[in-house]
């Protein structure tokens, strides 16, 4: 049987298969389920700095407030720390699947300012998260600032994260940048330890009938993958971080995919989302299946064969490919 045990950003995992930041992760049992069908580690759901601005100016406004507008208030308010607002219900919740899983938690943060990113970094670390993967999700809205300021901004915000914390960072992005492996190449000076590709950005369509904005959420698809595995291929040995996929992981043949192309590690959310801990089981023996009748011995041996450097045609990942498409399309039977 193929060796799954992995490293991933200095952690020991026993499969490449990983919990994706998702709503799973609220869920205790169902995350027990999980890691017994061979989920190697778990990523909580992201904490988002606004949220947790949002809900201490509540409470500031419907009792911190009326503390003092009368001689008898602090007897019949209610003391504000008797609710469990901001990131009390997430680090007790991280402390509590620590206690309760034999694999890696890492905490998922979504920060909006360096300085709010750096504080809650460290109460993640001293909960006992893993690791940290940060999310970079900004949408740049403002036509005055370029791609430049916007990715030092982002580089400024992981130095100071990864300089207060001792656990391993890893920073989740998006496919949007100019340059994915020279970003990635600046991210590791910085010290990140590892980045995912790709976040999916939850984009709004538009309404016709009611003029409002539809908001609801589309699961991945295995179409997803491609844009992950160009993108894997590019980074594999030629960037000194640990590479993870998101995105597009539906079946064991994709998770071998990911892996062939330099992925350390696989994460999963729409999969398990859909099938529970039985899709997790059934990529599990897709996966050790495949490796097993390509011959390799441990799912290492695999990891990279086909990336850039290493593919028997690297043009393939390059411009070469566009063109080659191009010309398989209008080759194709039927067409003229």
């Amino acid at each position: 049987m193929t060796d799954l045990n992995t490293e991933w950003m200095g952690l020991s995992l026993r499969t490449p298969l990983v919990v994706a930041a998702s709503p799973l992760s609220d869920d205790l049992p169902m995350l027990e389920k999980l890691v017994a069908a061979g989920a190697g580690a778990v990523v909580m759901r992201s904490l988002f700095e606004e949220q947790i601005a949002a809900e201490q100016m509540a409470i500031h406004r419907h009792i911190d407030a009326w503390v003092d507008t009368n001689a008898e208030a602090r007897s019949f308010l209610p003391d504000r720390n008797l609710f469990p607002v901001g990131m009390e219900p997430y680090l007790s919740h991280l402390k509590h699947l620590r206690a309760r899983l034999d694999v890696p938690v890492l905490a998922s943060l979504n920060g909006a300012t360096p300085g709010g990113w750096t504080d809650l970094a460290q109460e993640l670390e001293s909960a006992g998260a893993s690791a940290i993967e940060l999310n970079l999700y900004d949408i740049c809205t403002d036509p005055g600032m370029s791609g430049a300021e916007v990715e030092d901004w982002q580089l400024e915000t992981v130095r100071e994260v990864v300089n207060r914390v001792s656990v391993p960072v890893s920073v989740k992005l998006s496919p949007y940048y100019t340059s994915v492996p020279a970003f990635v190449r600046r991210l590791a000076a910085v010290g990140a330890n590892g980045v995912v590709v790709f976040n999916r950005f939850y984009q709004p369509d538009v309404l016709l009938d009611s003029l409002d904005l539809d908001t609801k959420l589309h699961l991945s698809t295995s179409a997803e993958l491609p844009l992950r595995l160009h993108a894997l291929a590019l980074l594999h040995g030629r960037v000194p971080v640990a590479l993870a996929a998101t995105g597009g992981i539906h079946s064991g043949h994709d998770a071998a995919k990911a892996i062939l192309c330099g992925a350390d590690v696989v994460q999963m959310a729409s999969a398990l989302l859909q099938s529970g801990p039985d899709a997790m089981s059934t990529i599990l023996v897709e996966l050790q299946g495949w490796l097993a009748a390509n011959g390799y011995d441990s799912v290492n041996e695999a990891r990279g064969i086909m990336s850039l450097e290493n593919a028997p045609d690297p043009a393939a990942w390059e411009r070469l490919n566009y063109m080659r498409m191009l010309q398989g399309w209008q080759s194709r039977p039927g067409r003229r």
